[in-house]
């Protein structure tokens, strides 16, 4: 260390009482120093509050300091070499009395190895570095507490540690980093903690960690330290994920918000916890083969009806259904028990609470600082600069600690579309064109880019999933290609056509054909999921029972007949929670899920149809393995407009499914469709069975082909198609 003079300048005690001191170690804690001509050390102590201080050393001894300005102590220790123990001694007027490490004894903690992939903006495990950290220096142990923000005068951090008094812990600024740093012995996990930021403009804001990993409770500024003792038990998961390839896999979502899954009415409406759904939530999704829960996002919001895609906290589980080890013991039991987890991830934009992101350090840090590419118009919320390299790795850092830290299978990222283009939801004059004039947003693009090829390179079989709505190209094609790299886009046009198509009077449908027929057009453009998410069934938009057109025996039937024309078409599969139970209401995200429902006989009919259906999916390697080869689908018909039927082959390899959808409320004898094969079909669905609460249309369970070509195939069939149904059929070899 180099030497100090015994006496500070007037400015330096200036900077420190008015918290705008960058170089607090500079001043506190012990530094070498001569006393007529004698070596030793010079201990300088700060407290503004303190009527006397002592250093007291681990011999007992404990020497007085004296009051050289306000709050501020210090004393020369005569022949004491550093570094050297101690612990400062405070005493109050009131008696009261303050033993503590001293955090300014202490060497800066974080190595220029950090800081220079922080400049970078590469530090793929920033987590690590910034935020709360329990750390330990020789035999002592403390949080190592660390906030990015480059353009503050002065940061310090403050908590229950310290009765939240924010001038007691002045952090140190790590050079051209933008780094503050502080190591505060004596705190320990589970501490409550903020930061307390000067800006240049003197202004003092109270701010919440952006790297923090637990939260007090969803509205509080407040974080907590945390560190996690969880023991996986998920390892033969792990080593079969990264072997998979999704693509080629079944794929059958269960979209899930986990405030409104279930609640217990007896306890005030109180919701489940992370560590009392696990089980419930496994046992649910395996009854209907769903491979894989999707949880809209778990990253801590405050706001509960913005469902969690208004996120303050982006490393941290929202407190709402416990603690962050509670969520990996929900991701844990569904990993032992063969079920995947997918969290909804938001890097499109965040909310303006002043305690949280926005103008962070007093300037436009995390968002972007012109308001024609930093504001979102739809959602008044504040968009990320993706062309800062420090706001890059924050996000790309945090994508990869919810796969790393939380064994999380993948990531569907919201609002894709709107960090595309730089004119999404604007009018003429709103946007400003990017540097080659075009309304590409090439900071996103670049920023999306790299997410999924660190993704795909540090977890394979990991997937990322694109919630995009437009024609951007090449979405989930190679970056190597020119892509943006996703495993999979959500099939929006696929949703909207058939919703709209069953819409239809079935008198009409036969006008309108091609909304169900189109997708195929561009199915081998990308990998897609087809979603039936949550977003069809709020604001007014009505449950997914009530979509159909038909009495209520009428839209049963056509529910079922949707979820197999999902389960059976190329692509993968998405449903919301609650599906499954036929809700006359739309979703309440307050309330929980109609489970009441469940033993009504057409709601009981609908749930043994899809634990079927999920069966017959994955059993069949035809309705999955080439879902993006053209190879695996054909056409049989697509262009009876007249009685409003479609039928299809799903093919892996010499195996096959015949599906057949009768879209009107007539049964159709005698039907004949074209067959591939020679030789016997048996049946593997009926929707209209008597057993799933169907009209109970007889049907054979199995039928010869004739030689009678017809279709293009050489082959065909007769069948009685029942009303407003889907038959799907396998040669009776198989």
């Amino acid at each position: 260390m180099t030497p100090h003079t015994p006496t500070l300048s007037k400015a330096e005690r200036d900077a420190l009482l008015a918290g705008r001191h960058t170089d607090p170690h500079r001043v506190l804690g012990a530094h070498p120093a001569t006393r007529s001509g004698r070596a030793g050390a010079l201990v300088r102590a700060f407290h503004p509050d303190a009527r006397g201080a002592a250093c007291a050393l681990p011999d007992g001894e404990r020497i007085s300091l004296r009051a050289i300005a306000k709050g501020l102590f210090e004393a020369f220790i005569p022949d004491r070499a550093l570094p050297f123990e101690y612990r400062l001694h405070f005493a109050f007027a009131d008696g009261a009395e303050w033993e503590r490490d001293d955090p300014y004894r202490f060497a800066p903690t974080l190595g220029e190895l950090d800081l220079h992939l922080i400049g970078e903006g590469r530090h793929w495990r920033l987590w690590e570095a910034l935020g709360a950290n329990p750390h330990r220096v020789g035999e002592t142990d403390g949080i190592r507490f660390a906030v990015w923000a480059p353009n503050a005068a002065g940061v310090s951090v403050r908590g229950d540690f310290c009765g939240w008094d924010g001038r007691l812990f002045p952090m140190r600024s790590l050079g051209g980093s933008g780094v503050f740093e502080l190591f505060v012995p004596d705190v320990a996990p589970g501490a409550l903690y903020q930061f307390e930021i000067r800006t240049r403009d003197g202004a003092l804001r109270e701010k919440f960690d952006p790297l923090a990993r637990q939260t007090e409770h969803p509205s509080a500024a407040a974080a907590r330290v945390h560190s996690s003792r969880h023991s996986w038990g998920d390892d033969a998961w792990m080593r079969a994920r990264a072997e998979r390839e999704p693509q080629r896999e079944p794929l059958a979502i269960y979209e899930v918000h986990l405030g409104s899954f279930a609640r217990v009415p007896e306890e005030g409406n109180r919701v489940l916890g992370y560590r009392e759904l696990a089980p419930r939530l496994v046992d649910h999704a395996r009854r209907f083969g769903f491979t894989h829960i999707e949880l809209l996002p778990v990253m801590e919001h405050p706001f509960t009806p913005s469902w969690g895609y208004q996120v303050t906290g982006y490393y941290a589980p929202t407190a709402r259904y416990g603690d962050p080890d509670d969520l990996r013991f929900l991701i844990d039991h569904c990993h032992q028990h063969g079920v995947g987890v997918i969290l909804d991830w938001v890097p499109a934009h965040f909310p303006r609470d002043d305690w949280a992101l926005r103008r962070f350090d007093g300037t436009p840090l995390y968002e972007h600082a012109d308001p024609k590419r930093g504001e979102h118009p739809d959602w008044g919320t504040l968009i990320f600069d993706y062309g800062r390299l420090e706001v890059r790795n924050f996000l790309i850092a945090n994508a990869l600690y919810w796969l790393e830290e939380f064994h999380a299978d993948g990531l569907r990222v919201d609002a894709v579309a709107s960090m595309l283009y730089l004119d999404y939801s604007r009018k003429p004059g709103e946007w400003t064109p990017n540097v080659r004039g075009g309304r590409e947003n090439v900071e996103a693009v670049a920023f999306l880019r790299e997410l999924t090829s660190l993704v795909d390179e540090r977890h394979p079989g990991c997937m990322t999933i694109a919630e995009e709505s437009t024609a951007w190209p090449g979405v989930t094609r190679a970056v190597s290609d020119g892509g943006l790299g996703f495993s999979f886009k959500w099939n929006l046009g696929w949703m909207h056509d058939t919703l709209r198509y069953l819409k239809r009077d079935p008198v009409h449908r036969g006008f309108h054909h091609d909304e169900l027929s189109f997708a195929m057009l561009y199915e081998y453009d990308e990998f897609f999921v087809m979603p039936l998410s949550h977003d069809e069934v709020v604001h007014g938009k009505g449950s997914l029972l009530s979509k159909p057109a038909g009495d209520e025996a009428q839209r049963f039937n056509q529910l079922r007949l949707l979820l197999t024309y999902q389960w059976t078409r190329p692509g993968k599969q998405l449903v919301f929670m609650g599906t499954e139970f036929a809700p006359t209401a739309e979703w309440n995200c307050d309330a929980s899920l109609d489970w009441h429902l469940a033993d009504e006989p057409r709601r009981r009919g609908l749930q043994l149809y899809l634990e079927d259906l999920g069966r017959v999916y994955r059993e069949h390697a035809c309705f999955w393995r080439w879902d993006c080869d053209p190879e695996g689908f054909a056409w049989i018909d697509c262009e009876n407009r007249q009685h409003s039927v479609l039928s299809y082959l799903r093919r892996d390899g010499d195996a096959h499914a015949l599906v057949i959808l009768n879209l009107t409320p007539v049964s159709r004898s005698d039907y004949r469709i074209g067959a591939p094969a020679a030789g016997a079909y048996r049946e593997l669905l009926s929707s209209d069975a008597s057993r799933y609460a169907g009209s109970g249309h007889v049907t054979p369970d199995q039928v010869d082909t004739e030689a009678v070509p017809w279709h293009g195939q050489p082959q065909s069939i007769r069948l009685s198609l029942p009303p407003l149904s889907a038959l799907v059929l396998i040669p009776a070899r198989t």
